[in-house]
């Protein structure tokens, strides 16, 4: 008796798996025909810890038909706006942690870390926001993301704007 039950479950198991190798591959399907993301770079003259004090609001025409020019424009004035509010206080404990940094070991450094961090996950929930209120709608997904200078080789952060597959509805279950 015991025996038939390890039958059924391995081959509801085997279904299991292939119905997840199914989803994968129509994921990939659908991802393959999905533009290329649309960076937006930081474009200001400060820059903590690889973030800009401000990025960039010419709108990219690689969205053009996808989302307003005026809506774009909105989201980066609300993220421009929260890095107006907190870098430069993040700047000035980068000046007191570098003044100080020889008498503390470097341990100076930790508040203008902690704070670099904390702008960091507010500009990634105001995205959150912004996905949910307008962009998941329109098959976009804006996010923060690390990225290579072009120039040399540190890092910076970008607002990577990634187009969402649609799904067909048509498809059946």
């Amino acid at each position: 008796m015991m025996e038939d039950f390890d039958e059924i479950y391995e081959e509801e198991e085997e279904d299991d798996d292939e119905e997840e190798d199914e989803q994968r591959a129509a994921e990939e399907q659908l991802l393959k025909y999905a533009p290329e993301p649309v960076l937006v770079r930081g474009s200001g003259r400060v820059t903590v810890f690889g973030l800009s004090n401000k990025f960039e609001s010419e709108f990219p025409s690689a969205l053009t038909g996808k989302v307003a020019p005026e809506e774009f424009k909105a989201s980066i004035n609300r993220v421009n706006g929260c890095l107006r509010k907190t870098l430069p206080v993040n700047v000035r404990w980068l000046l007191c942690g570098c003044l100080c940094c020889c008498c503390t070991l470097g341990f100076s450094l930790w508040p203008v870390i902690c704070l670099s961090k904390r702008t960091r996950r507010s500009i990634e929930k105001l995205l959150e926001w912004e996905n949910s209120r307008l962009y998941h709608k329109l098959c976009l997904h804006w996010r923060l993301s690390k990225r290579k200078c072009e120039t040399n080789n540190m890092m910076e952060y970008v607002i990577l704007i990634e187009f969402l597959p649609k799904i067909p509805i048509f498809r059946p279950d």
